[in-house]
């Protein structure tokens, strides 16, 4: 009996450790995406002036935020 319940066990610690892992690819192909997305947009800004417009929640006014960058010499 005892020997089943380790054996019981084993399993179930063997799918978490699956489950585990999928969750740790899935969290890892996210950040890779995420990385793509923010080295595009620092391209696009390094290339032409880009600007960010948020209303304020609070107060309402509009805020206008402007970024601008230089190409690097090649």
């Amino acid at each position: 009996m005892a020997n089943e319940i380790k054996a019981g066990n084993t399993s179930r610690d063997t799918s978490d450790f699956e489950r585990l892992k999928q969750r740790q690819d899935m969290l890892d192909e996210r950040l890779d995406n995420i990385d793509s997305v923010l080295t595009a947009v620092a391209e696009r800004i390094m290339k032409q002036p880009a600007a960010i417009l948020l209303t304020c929640p609070h107060c309402g006014k509009d805020i206008e935020i402007s970024l601008v960058g230089q190409n690097k010499p090649a």
